[in-house]
Order: structure tokens, then C-alpha cells, then sequence
């Protein structure tokens, strides 16, 4: 997340992380434009580049090297990441309806979706087919293809129907994987047999006739069969219908037809041609609505027929982001001259290339290099960034040295969440400072080391009392008021307490007063979604105007007299249970670091929006003895804290310690929570040190967390059924990590197994 002492004054959003948006993205990262905002709303956060998903078909790369991570990019442009399916627009008051979210407002607006197969009419394609575009649903369909080919021996027909190049390069590099792939498995790739159907008189034939009849007599080669000038007319269950009353049966069959723009599109009020794509102009805006615009397979211009290739929307980009920036700043719009002769370079599933340029066409091994050098470097362009570096202030006047400097730096990269808290050392040393008022209805206070307070008001039930307030971890208000809410309510879950009310309180940047409203709206609807499902009602709260996005709850809970739980409670032989996987200070710091794949960092955020809710029910069904959320001092400092105020030993079990994806590799990396080398103080807790810190997960052990998963220790009768039950209730990565047994005389309390239980 990257924070600017910059009033928003105006928001560009994005739909779509299409060839032209990424460039877009680029652009700005390399020269922002002061207030001026930037957010990208994409279904996948990873966007595959057209250009080399021939060669990913074939094996000739892997998923990372044809994909663009949004991550780091939109880091990078200063741009807020929304993943989200977009619905519809409302034009008149300029807001993009999202599925799951709430909208989101623009002053300016671009659209760069793509497209899909134009076959919603013919029936059975829906059915039986696997469509290529969308690109990012086709990866896990054609894996699902690959798996049912080797399931059957190698015995499977494969037809692509749709005859233009990208049909053409996907017979052939489907030809050369599966081929591979089913030799590799002991079987004979003799049972293959591979069709291409095109309803067009010839295959490819915006090509020349000479690169036809290269593409032919490669096809033929391999021995693929082309059936041309033959329309499809339905398709069943392993068989096409033919217009001219033939049938071809299939066991795997892929739709490669002409594109169609997405449905939602006909309800938004924009003007589109009768294909249903956006119509622009020269500059790429609407023809209807002068501040929307609109590049790639989705954009229709008026005065040029262009093909749905990505070769434009690559062309398209620098003049869309130039487009955006003089459209803020009031300037005349410059128009996009596509190009007139485009080069084409058509891989053929081996490392062999046919191409085009100018009307000549050509191929061989060196057409196939030429195309992976052009393909590699307009990677390179989007997943190697320029190092991030904290955008800070200047330093204060009389600060000179490198040093003084460098700190300044390093507390502008601070994290956010619960990486910004105090160390427990810190904050003990501090607290302890203090003289509070003793009261009798104080049940747990100051001096204990429990999750909340708890407060005997006289009634049937105690009140638990707890409060946590952060900055923001990531630029999405909606999704950051989900996580903080979720927080908050851990401490009330892990004393044993179900949720009574909640008071807010909220720091929104500075802005235009449409934009601290939009942004309060969202970060308000988030937290009360999570309070709402958890039964908490939310009574009030405060809000204030500050540098950077800030929020926490004040919760108050309600248990039973015998119902509470302490963290003193461990007992020896019980199991220790973890409910969500670790790794979020780390992830979320390479993320603010632009460091982290954008696949890692959602998946981190989808662990925290889960509720701790249902686990602590399940834990309790469970006869749970003690319990606490794993937040900001890391599964050691939480752990340590149950371990001495329970008087036992633990073997904590390393591998078995379930870690977010992504995590492993930001610790290798060298990335840390600021709070980190601050949790690390508690190591003089562990017996066998030396041993443990050799391993590369250990540093984990002190990552703070985020809106954590429970620690708790249950009977180890019912440890395994009670994991059994967690997973089903959707926390797919809880385990057992490790067992609690009686106090030895040793001054370290915690030994760490290296093996598995």
C-alpha cells in the first residue's frame, strides 16, 4: 500500500487488466500525476498475455512467465487493486456495480475486458465446449482436458473449432504437449487424433495465401485434420453437427470462434455497435459518454475495422494513458493510428514459427526466437518494476546524515495492520509504569495476559471488553473494514464470548468531500457486513480527518460465568490446534514493497475476511481449555503468553505449523514485518534454539498476523476430529501443531519438533 500526502481530486478506474490497461498502469507508475488516483477492477489478478499462451500450452513456459502480476504493478502506479467481477455501470452517477462489493466511483473511466467466443446461440457449445476466452477460465479447463487425456491412456480426440490463428496455434500446440505428455506417461501417442473445423474457406485467412499454405502443410505434417468451409450447427455430448450433415466425434473439444463482448455491457446506456462492443472514436473514448473509454477486443473505433488482436491493445496502451492524462488535465486528446501492415508470428507448437511482415511470409527455429524475444521483453516490461522505495517527505531541516536518513525511510515503509503495533517488550515495559485503579468487578484486567477484559457487571453474564485500531494494510476500505472488524471480534471468540456491540473509529484522508464520503461508505459498509453475520450491532463510534486510512472497533462481548476462557488454561497432553495458516506481516510487507505475487496476497485476504466465528464453536463443541487469536506478536509471543500463564512445556511441531502461500518465499526473500525483529526478542523462550533457527520456516514463528486463526488446546482424543470438522466449515488449513505437556525444570518452556506429530 502506498500512501501519498496528495489530496485525491480525481479517480480513474480501470475494468479490466487487458493489454492496454497494464500499459496504462505502467505509465503512471513511471510518472504520476499529482491527485490523481488510480483503481484496477479485474476479475484475476493475474492477466495473461495472449502472445505467449500458445507457448504455455505447449510447455514451453510455465504460469508466471505468461501471465502479468497486478500486484507489484498496480503497487508500482499507486493504484488501488479491487478483485471483483464488474456487473454494470451507473452512468449518470458515475459508479462501476461490482459483484460483492460495494460500487465504485469514478470521475474518469476505461474499459479493457477483452472478449469472449460468439457462440451463446448454437446449442451445446456452453455444455461440451471449452472456451479460450476468457483466457484466465481456459488454464484450468484445459488442465481439467490434459488430465481426462491421460486418465484415458492416451486414447482422445481432440478437435479445435474455429480456424483463425489463434485456433491454428492451439491445435498445434495442443498436438505437441499432449503428445508429450502422454509418452511421458508410458502410453502411445499414436492414440491421439486432432481436428480443426473452420467455417472459413481456408485456416488463418487474414494471412496471405503463402503463410496458409505454410500452416497447411505444417498441420498436415503432424498429421491434423482441417476441415474447412463447414459451419457448425449444434453441438452434443463428444459429437459435432455439421451443416452439411456430417458428424465428428470428440472427447475434448475447444472453441476458438469469432469474440463477442460481454452481456452486461447492453445495459449500461453506452453506445455500441452491432456486435455489441463499446464504439470509440479516434482517441479511444465513447462515442456517447465523453470521459469513458474503452481499448482492446471490447472497443469498436469508428473509423478503423480493426481484428480482436492483442497486437492493437498492446498499441493502444501508451495512447490511452496518454489520453488520461490530458483528459485531467483539460488538454485536447491525441488519436491512435493503428498500425497499417502488423507483423504476425505464428508458433506452431515445437519451438518453430511461421510469420508475416509486409505480405512476406517466412518461418523456422529463428522465427520462433524472434517471437520469444519480442514476447520476453514486453514481459520483462510489467513483472521487472523498478525497486520500490518509500515516497516519503523530505527530511526535517538540520537532518543530514545517511543514517538519520535511512531511519526516516524505514518508518515511512512501516507496516500497517497489526505489523504496526508495539512490541510486546515495548508495551510491556510501558504498562508496567502504571498504577490502575483496583476495582472488584475487575475480573481480568492490565496485569493479565488474556485477549479482552473482563468486567462482572452483576448479571447472569460477564462483559468481555476489548478494542484494536490499525492503519490500513491495503487501499480497498471495503475489504480493510471486513479485516479489522474480523480482528477485533477474535479477542471476544477467543475468551469464549459471543458478541453484544461495537463503537467505531475511524482516520480518512483528506480529500474532496466526495471522496472521504466514498471512502467512509466503504470502509463502514465492510465492517458492519462482518459485525452483522457475528450478531454484533453496531452503536456509534468517532471519525476523524488524518494523513492515511486508520480503523478499529471497540467490541463488547457477553459469556457465562463458567464459560470463560483464559489463557491459563492449557493442560498437559492436550493438542494444540491452529485454525488459519501464518504469513500474513510478511506477505503484506513484500505487497507494500511491490514483492509479493498478487496471487499470494489475495489469498492471504481471503484467510482474513474469514470469520473466527464458527471455529470457535467448534472448538467448544470440542471441550477447548484455553484459547487466543494469533495476531500482532506472532504464534510465539501468543503461544508464550499461554505457556507461562499455564505453568506447562510445549512441543511446537515446525512443518506441521500450516503457512500461507507465498510466505516461504517472502522470508526467503529477506522481507519482514517491521514488528518482526521486535517479536523475535521472544526466541530466549525456545529450549532448542540453535537447532530450531537453522530451519528456513523458523522466522515465520514470529510473523505477526493479521485478523489470525485461533490457537487453542483440546483433548488429544478429540484433536483429530475436531480438525476434521474445522476443514469442513471452510478453514481448510487447520492442524494439529503440537502438544502441551507438565512443566520441566528447564527456563525455556517451548521446544520446537523439527519432524512431524
Amino acid at each position: 500500500m502506498q500512501s501519498t500526502s496528495t489530496p485525491v481530486l480525481k479517480d480513474i478506474v480501470l475494468v479490466g487488466a487487458g493489454h492496454a490497461h497494464v500499459t496504462v498502469l505502467r505509465m503512471f507508475g513511471m510518472h504520476p500525476v499529482p491527485g490523481v488516483r488510480l483503481t484496477l477492477i479485474t476479475r484475476q489478478v493475474h492477466t495473461p498475455y495472449s502472445g505467449m499462451l500458445p507457448g504455455w500450452v505447449a510447455g514451453h513456459y510455465d504460469f508466471d512467465q505468461v501471465h502479468i502480476d497486478t500486484g507489484p504493478l498496480s503497487s508500482f502506479a499507486q493504484a488501488r487493486l479491487y478483485q471483483s467481477e464488474v456487473q454494470g455501470l451507473d452512468l449518470n452517477q458515475r459508479r462501476v456495480l461490482c459483484a460483492g462489493r460495494p460500487p465504485v466511483p469514478y470521475d474518469f473511466l476505461s474499459i479493457d475486458i477483452g472478449s469472449t467466443p460468439s457462440a451463446a446461440d448454437l446449442p451445446g457449445v456452453a455444455e461440451h465446449a471449452i472456451p479460450v476466452k476468457p483466457i484466465d477460465q481456459f488454464i484450468a479447463r484445459f488442465e481439467a482436458a490434459r488430465a481426462r487425456v491421460l486418465s484415458a491412456q492416451g486414447r482422445a480426440r481432440i478437435v479445435v473449432v474455429g480456424g483463425g490463428a489463434a485456433g491454428v496455434e492451439l491445435c498445434l500446440s495442443l498436438h505437441e504437449r499432449l503428445r508429450r505428455d502422454v509418452a511421458a506417461a508410458g502410453f502411445d501417442p499414436g492414440g491421439l487424433a486432432f481436428t480443426i473445423v473452420t467455417a472459413a474457406q481456408t485456416i488463418v485467412p487474414v494471412l496471405p495465401a503463402s503463410a496458409q499454405a505454410r500452416l497447411k502443410r505444417i498441420a498436415a505434417e503432424r498429421g491434423i485434420q482441417v476441415r474447412t468451409g463447414t459451419r457448425v450447427v449444434a453441438v452434443e455430448a463428444q459429437r459435432l453437427r455439421l451443416g452439411d450433415g456430417a458428424v465428428i466425434e470428440f472427447d475434448n473439444l475447444f472453441w476458438t470462434t469469432q469474440a463477442a463482448a460481454a452481456p452486461w455491457l447492453k445495459a449500461t446506456g453506452l453506445t455500441l455497435n452491432e456486435g455489441g462492443f463499446i464504439a470509440v472514436d479516434d482517441a479511444l473514448q465513447s462515442v456517447s459518454h465523453p470521459g469513458v473509454f474503452a481499448a482492446g477486443d471490447v472497443a469498436s473505433m469508428r473509423n478503423h475495422a480493426l481484428p480482436k488482436s492483442g497486437v492493437y491493445a498492446v498499441r493502444q496502451g501508451p495512447v490511452l494513458a496518454e489520453n488520461l492524462r490530458r483528459l485531467v488535465a483539460g488538454e485536447a486528446l491525441q488519436p491512435y493510428r493503428p498500425q497499417r501492415d502488423a507483423l504476425y508470428l505464428v508458433s506452431t507448437g515445437s519451438r518453430y514459427a511461421v510469420g508475416v511482415r509486409n505480405g512476406i511470409s517466412f518461418e523456422g527455429e529463428w522465427a520462433w526466437r524472434w517471437k520469444d524475444h519480442i514476447d520476453r521483453k514486453f514481459m520483462r516490461k510489467f513483472n521487472e518494476l523498478p525497486e520500490m522505495t518509500a515516497r516519503a517527505a523530505a527530511a526535517p531541516s538540520g537532518v543530514g546524515d545517511k543514517d538519520a536518513i535511512k531511519e526516516i525511510s524505514a518508518i515511512a515503509m512501516r507496516c500497517g495492520g497489526c505489523g504496526a503495533k508495539i512490541g510486546a517488550t515495548v508495551l510491556s515495559r510501558a504498562l508496567n509504569q502504571l498504577v490502575p485503579v483496583v476495582r472488584g468487578d475487575v475480573v481480568v484486567g492490565l496485569n493479565a495476559p488474556d485477549d479482552a477484559a473482563v468486567v462482572d457487571t452483576g448479571g447472569e453474564r460477564l462483559s468481555v471488553q476489548t478494542v484494536d485500531y490499525f492503519r490500513a494494510i491495503i487501499d480497498d476500505p471495503y475489504l480493510f473494514g471486513k479485516i479489522a472488524a474480523n480482528h477485533a471480534l477474535g479477542d471476544i471468540y477467543a475468551m469464549g464470548a459471543e458478541p453484544q456491540s461495537a463503537l467505531a473509529i475511524a482516520t480518512i484522508p483528506y480529500g474532496l468531500e466526495a471522496k472521504v464520503e466514498a471512502e467512509l461508505a466503504a470502509l463502514m459498509q465492510g465492517a458492519n457486513e462482518v459485525l452483522t453475520e457475528a450478531g454484533c450491532a453496531l452503536v456509534g463510534g468517532h471519525t476523524s480527518e488524518g494523513a492515511e486510512l486508520a480503523f478499529g472497533l471497540s467490541v463488547n462481548g457477553l459469556v457465562g460465568r463458567d464459560a470463560l476462557l483464559r489463557k491459563g488454561g492449557l493442560r498437559p497432553g492436550d493438542a494444540l490446534v491452529l485454525t488459519k495458516p501464518i504469513g500474513t506481516g510478511t506477505l503484506l510487507a513484500a505487497h507494500m514493497r511491490a514483492k509479493a505475487k498478487a496471487r499470494w496476497v489475495m489469498g492471504a485476504l481471503a484467510h482474513m475476511i474469514l470469520s473466527n466465528k464458527r471455529a470457535a464453536e467448534i472448538l467448544f463443541r470440542h471441550r477447548v481449555h484455553a484459547a487466543t487469536d494469533v495476531t500482532g506478536f506472532g504464534l510465539l509471543g501468543h503461544l508464550v503468553e499461554m505457556v507461562r500463564a499455564s505453568d506447562v512445556d510445549v512441543t511446537l511441531h515446525l512443518p506441521d505449523i500450516p503457512l500461507l502461500d507465498g510466505a516461504r518465499e517472502t522470508i526467503a526473500a529477506g522481507v519482514f514485518s517491521s514488528l518482526q525483529p521486535q517479536n523475535v526478542r521472544l526466541r530466549r523462550a525456545i529450549r532448542n534454539l540453535d537447532q530450531a533457527g537453522a530451519d528456513a520456516t523458523f522466522p515465520l514463528l514470529f510473523d505477526p498476523q493479521t485478523a489470525g486463526g485461533l490457537l487453542a488446546s483440546v483433548p488429544a482424543e478429540r484433536a483429530a476430529e475436531c480438525v476434521a470438522q474445522l476443514r469442513a466449515a471452510g478453514y481448510g488449513h487447520a492442524a494439529v501443531i503440537g502438544r502441551v505437556t507438565t512443566r520441566s525444570t528447564s527456563l525455556e518452556p517451548i521446544t520446537i519438533g523439527l519432524s512431524s506429530l
